[in-house]
């Protein structure tokens, strides 16, 4: 797929989350220490909904068991996960920010 604008980069504030759905995709768009991440939006662990939960530290932690996952590589980081989530390519262009999925 080619780059799509999902959103535009003042829609969020640092250490903020929001979901977007983009055809049968569902990703998280995050915005963490200036920087713009996107990555499938749901937990590998129980498929909660990622963008219900916590950025810090350019990390998400999952709402349901605490799991957390690193924004940049999508590792799982602390039990209960043990799967990584899936990273998708960003790039801001002026104020809108766009994905390759």
């Amino acid at each position: 797929m080619p780059w799509t604008r999902i959103a535009a980069a003042t829609q969020l504030q640092d250490d903020e989350v929001i979901p977007v759905a983009l055809g049968d995709a569902q990703l998280a768009l995050y915005r963490s220490a200036g920087e713009f991440h996107v990555t499938d939006n749901v937990c590998t662990h129980q498929y909660a909904l990622l963008s219900d939960g916590y950025v810090e530290d350019g990390c998400i932690e999952c709402p349901l068991h605490q799991a957390r996952f690193d924004l940049r590589t999508g590792a799982a980081l602390c039990a209960p996960a043990t799967q990584p989530i899936r990273v998708y390519p960003v790039r801001v262009e002026g104020d809108d920010v766009l994905v390759d999925v």
